[in-house]
Order: C-alpha cells, then structure tokens, then sequence
C-alpha cells in the first residue's frame, strides 16, 4: 500500500497535465488560446497567492512535527500549502468552462494527490485545503477577468 501512495503522491501530477495538454491539442483555435492565457494567467496569479500564503502561516510537515519517517524524501520546510495539490486542482478549476466532464476527473485526481500526499507523512489536511481554495479562487478571478475582457471587446 505505500508503493502505491509513494505513486500517486509523487507522479498523478502527470495525469492532470496529459489530460489538459490533450485537450488543449484537440481545442479549437479560439478555445486553444482563450484556455492557454487562463493556464498562464491564473497559474501565476495561484503561485503568487500559495507564496503569499506561505508567508502568513507555516505548517510544520507530518514527519517533523510528529516524529515518524515520511514515505518519501522531503525537505523539512514549509509544507503550506501543497505545490502539488495547487497544480493539480487548479488544472481542474480552469477546465470547468470547458468541460465539466474532464474537470471532475482533474479534480477527483486532485483529491487523490492530496490524500497520498497527507497519507505520505509530507503535508496535513490543511496544507492541500489551502492549495484548492488558492487553486479555486485564482481560477474564478481569472474567468471574472475574462468576461469584463471579452464584455469591452464585444461592445466596440
């Protein structure tokens, strides 16, 4: 069973970028670029909340904080919030105006990476909760900001 959490908490990362970069190949021109500015756009703006995040609170990792040896190598700093949780939700917050369907299976393995990570000793719940509400929120601003963009366009 920890082969198995070693492998989901360290590579299902992978699986939510395939899956984005398929569809962003299959993507018509129009959505190609429209999905690719938000990836863009709402990845740093998600990178710039988690490090602001960071800043303002500081979890100790499992494995330090209660003395157990993590499943996997880490570094003993900061474990708020989770970068891998962080990636992989947001990569399933930003495809929901594309496709709901894709965006449950990005998000479920969102889930799935959080739990092997917090099941590996290297981050605690609240660690992967800050990164889906960093994930969530950037992801939101960046379709709010996409449709007072696309309102000016279409008005002149």
């Amino acid at each position: 069973m920890d082969s198995l959490i070693v492998f989901v908490a360290k590579y299902f990362l992978y699986i939510s970028i395939i899956i984005v970069g398929v569809y962003w190949l299959r993507a018509s021109t129009n959505d190609k670029f429209s999905l690719a500015w938000k990836l863009i756009g709402g990845g740093i703006l998600a990178l710039a909340m988690a490090r602001v995040g960071g800043h303002f609170y500081y979890d100790t990792r499992p494995f330090v904080a209660h003395h157990i040896k993590p499943l996997f190598a880490h570094a003993a700093d900061n474990g708020f919030p989770s970068d891998h949780a962080l990636l992989t939700s947001f990569l399933g917050f930003s495809m929901i105006p594309y496709s709901r369907r894709v965006a449950t299976a990005l998000l479920i393995n969102a889930v799935l990476v959080g739990w092997a990570r917090v099941a590996a000793h290297v981050h605690s719940p609240i660690d992967i909760i800050g990164s889906f509400v960093f994930a969530g929120v950037s992801a939101a601003i960046i379709v709010w900001i996409d449709r007072i963009v696309s309102k000016r366009g279409a008005a002149r």
